[in-house]
């Protein structure tokens, strides 16, 4: 981080910064711990301008104004700056870990409303996110995940045309393959490993969220997507909310083709392969 952030920083939280340190996560924005010469630490995320980070801010206060996950406290947000608590812990989980993880999503996922979206869009990643309210799950996902990122993917020049045409297909016929749920949760939307602190065998922070009410099984989905989750996982989560056996065999490959569109638009074309794999396996 350079003097002049560091700078602004301390002007705004009328503390002196004596030590920094890069963490993870810094991928799309720069992430680091600044020690303060109170004793305490915070945490600064610096933007390049690419998305407004208090939207970021506005979803870590909602989470932690309607939810028990323990999402860090914001100091101060703004567009291209965030300064929030600093939650001492790993990257990385374990039985123990994984099994509170899954009842402090199962409690989530009981948070409901009575429409699918949100009362704002919101971000993932960098990207928008809509989240017009619909009474029907199935439509939108359909017009609200997989034809808008399906378009915003084309439109980046990272889809090419022969996917975007299964894909389409795939958006025509997904009432085939989706359920109405029983009704709305408020989901995280962007769990997976590197956004879960914990410590000593507990879940002590939850970072970078895209909440929006949805089927439970999206957050489900994505979590299976670059982690593999754990029977302590699953038989704390079903303390809360049966598994249907077709989530497995079906609905979580449907799902999980908007988080690999978000990284294909993000990261590049190692994503198209596995994009590619899901519309086969589902007979497109």
């Amino acid at each position: 981080m350079n003097s002049l952030a560091l700078r602004r920083i301390e002007a705004i939280i009328d503390r002196k910064v004596i030590g920094s340190r890069a963490l993870s996560g810094g991928k799309i924005s720069e992430v680091v711990k600044l020690d303060l010469d109170s004793g305490d630490s915070i945490v600064a995320k610096v933007g390049g301008g690419t998305h407004d980070l208090t939207i970021e801010g506005y979803m870590l206060g909602y989470l932690r104004a309607r939810s028990e996950l323990p999402a860090p406290q914001v100091f101060h947000a703004e567009h291209d700056l965030l300064i929030m608590q600093y939650i001492e812990g790993k990257n990385s989980w374990d039985e123990a870990s994984l099994g509170h993880l899954g009842a402090m999503l199962g409690y989530l996922h009981q948070i409901s409303s009575p429409q699918f979206g949100l009362e704002r869009a919101t971000l993932i990643g960098p990207l928008h996110q809509p989240n017009p309210h619909s009474t029907s799950w199935i439509s939108f996902f359909r017009d609200q995940r997989l034809h808008y990122i399906t378009a915003l993917a084309t439109r980046s020049g990272a889809l090419p045309a022969a996917l975007e045409s299964r894909l389409l297909r795939l958006a025509d016929n997904v009432e085939r393959y989706l359920i109405e749920p029983e009704r709305p949760s408020l989901i995280h939307g962007d769990m997976w490993r590197t956004n879960v602190i914990a410590r000593d065998g507990r879940v002590v922070g939850i970072l970078d969220p895209a909440i929006y009410f949805a089927h439970n099984e999206m957050e489900l989905a994505y979590m299976t997507l670059f982690d593999d989750l754990s029977e302590s996982f699953f038989a704390a989560y079903g303390e809360f909310s049966a598994i249907d056996p077709e989530f497995f065999g079906v609905r979580k490959h449907v799902y999980n083709l908007y988080p690999l569109l978000i990284h294909l638009i993000i990261f590049g074309d190692k994503y198209l392969r596995p994009i590619g794999a899901s519309l086969k396996r589902l007979g497109f």
